[in-house]
């Protein structure tokens, strides 16, 4: 009688090599933050059995299922959120569905493992609508190869990246101009959290056109939020504090740029022929603030729908065997001047 061979699996290469299934999955995949001595016994243990992933694994991978991975974090904000929104209407216009997975914090294993999630599903392609942060921004750099095209948000372009974003550095100039245009001489600014891109973008257009227009530029004019309107309330009590001849601010976001304007109401400070104040993002509330905010408008719609546009064409381009070219996209924003910063 014949002997069949007894098919190698997974789970033999994972005894073999003392680790987990998943981290045998890591290691033919190309993912990130393996060990060099974990794989290369990982992979010793490949050659030595003769272990080869089937070929219905790998023929899942190629199959269309249209439906694209996205991974996101902070939506708690409401920039994300409405990218979010960008996203799905996007995808369900090209017939895609969307599957969400939410990163809370930016620990290389927990990165991994929602690529490997998403992966297993078969997704067609990724979307990591996701700050360049922490072990995030290790991850992106160091990412080689995955088996589906990615598309990149809210982060630096590099070559060999698909990446959409807005331009923040652009538009905090703009804030800036504008403010100096209105007769501001002692323009202060309130940045986002400096472990985002973003804000780290903005901190310098600020500092730039200053610099551009002849101003002094000194620590004491700026100070550091994260975002949230609270932070927002306490970046300006201390500003005011150390920084009182300030009378023209830009401020980071739509949020914070809030609690600016309440703060100057509650101190009697009059906005904006004493204290001119511009925000960012656009958010629609804006226009409803007192006194209504000038701000710098970016559209997550537009933004959301333009990752996903640039990964459906990565999508079929591999389909069709044809060359895959990433490209980085800066969509521009503009400025909405209201009542917050006209002085004349």
């Amino acid at each position: 009688m014949r002997e069949h061979k007894k098919r190698i699996t997974v789970k033999d290469v994972a005894l073999a090599a003392g680790v987990s299934t998943q981290t045998v999955s890591r290691v033919m995949n190309k993912f990130s933050y393996i060990s060099d001595e974990t794989r290369q016994r990982v992979e010793a243990v490949v050659e030595q059995l003769g272990y080869r992933p089937s070929t219905l694994a790998r023929s899942l991978i190629q199959q269309r299922s249209y439906t694209l991975g996205v991974v996101t974090f902070g939506l708690k904000y409401i920039g994300p959120s409405r990218t979010l929104n960008g996203i799905a209407d996007k995808a369900d216009e090209l017939g895609y569905m969307l599957l969400m997975k939410k990163l809370d914090n930016f620990e290389a294993n927990g990165i991994d493992e929602v690529i490997e999630s998403l992966l297993a599903r078969q997704v067609d392609g990724i979307i990591w609508d996701v700050p360049e942060v922490d072990e995030n921004c290790a991850w992106a750099q160091g990412i080689e190869s995955l088996p589906v095209p990615i598309v990149f948000m809210s982060m630096e372009p590099k070559p060999g990246y698909s990446v959409v974003s807005m331009d923040s550095y652009q538009g905090a100039q703009m804030a800036t101009q504008h403010l100096i245009v209105q007769g501001c001489r002692q323009i202060g600014h309130i940045s986002g959290p400096l472990d985002w891109w973003e804000a780290r973008l903005r901190l310098q257009g600020w500092r730039d056109t200053l610099k551009k227009a002849g101003r002094q530029v000194s620590e004491q004019q700026w100070e550091q939020g994260n975002w949230s309107s609270a932070s927002g309330a306490l970046a300006i009590e201390k500003l005011l504090a150390r920084y009182p001849e300030m009378d023209g601010v830009f401020v980071a976001n739509d949020q914070m740029a809030l609690s600016v304007l309440g703060e100057a109401c509650r101190r009697g400070i009059q906005v904006p022929e004493r204290l001119a104040v511009v925000g960012f993002d656009g958010i629609p509330e804006s226009a409803y603030f007192y006194p209504a905010l000038t701000t710098i408008s970016q559209d997550p719609q537009l933004l959301g729908g333009q990752a996903v546009e640039n990964l459906v064409d990565m999508i079929r381009a591999g389909q069709e065997n044809e060359t895959v070219v990433a490209q980085s996209v800066l969509i521009q924003p503009t400025l909405i001047i209201r009542e917050s910063s006209r002085r004349s």
